[in-house]
């Protein structure tokens, strides 16, 4: 038996609080956007937590800069210490602790976002929210319905063309997105064999590449989430790369 996490009363006024503001920004733009009032909402809401987490895109710029700094040094360190792990392990932490960094700085956009694409994806997913039936499912996109995923269309028998074009955008641009993060903003190389960049920037493309195909499963609305935030992080990284270059290698 499968339990619905939004079953539990905080979670549940967590989502009727996230569909009153969706549907308060729907009405609000329909005179702007019409029909696809909905769809920009759910897009409008994504630039306001996007822009909410420019100080953590920021200090993601300052920690990438940090790490491309300190790349020499842990290169030595690779080559001193990569037969003792532990040793490895400790001299690394040292290093950034000395430093005042982390390698982990900089997660927080990332991490941040995750309960929000989790709340947009479960409002586009539940009939009924507090009580109600869920306003929002009878919203669309050129004709698409927000809460349909292209998967659940094609196994009911009910993608049409309109469909298919929708998706098909989305996915597309998501992917194009992913492959000009990757060819414009490739990894500093931290390894100690020149293969490290290639390594890293074969990872973000699968990366990219998982989000694209992530968006076929999820609701339309969740897959616009998907692509202005894939958009949103190419256009800021590339800007603060401007303000916080890397060191030539």
């Amino acid at each position: 038996m499968t339990v619905d996490p939004f079953s539990f009363a905080p979670l549940a006024a967590l989502l009727d609080l996230t569909s009153s503001g969706l549907m308060a920004l729907t009405s609000l733009l329909t005179p702007l956007a019409g029909p696809s009032a909905a769809a920009a909402a759910v897009v409008l809401v994504t630039l306001l937590v996007r822009a909410g987490l420019i100080p953590a895109g920021i200090a993601q710029a300052r920690a990438e800069q940090t790490r491309a700094r300190l790349a020499p040094r842990l290169r030595e360190i690779q080559k001193r210490h990569r037969s003792d792990a532990e040793r490895l392990q400790r001299e690394t932490m040292r290093l950034y602790r000395e430093e005042g960094a982390s390698p982990f700085a900089g997660c927080l956009p990332l991490l941040a976002q995750a309960p929000v694409v989790g709340l947009i994806y479960a409002v586009f997913l539940h009939p009924t929210i507090g009580g109600h039936p869920n306003a929002l499912l009878t919203e669309a996109l050129a004709g698409v319905p927000l809460g349909q995923s292209l998967v659940r269309a094609v196994a009911a028998g009910t993608a049409d063309g309109a469909t298919w074009l929708v998706f098909g955008v989305v996915v597309i641009a998501i992917a194009a997105v992913g492959e000009l993060t990757r060819r414009l903003l490739r990894p500093a190389a931290i390894g100690p064999d020149a293969s490290t960049p290639r390594i890293a920037s074969g990872l973000l493309g699968v990366l990219h590449f998982a989000t694209a195909a992530v968006a076929v499963f999820v609701p339309l609305a969740a897959a616009l989430y998907l692509l202005v935030t894939v958009a949103w992080t190419l256009g800021q990284r590339l800007v603060l790369r401007r303000f916080f270059p890397l060191p030539a290698p």
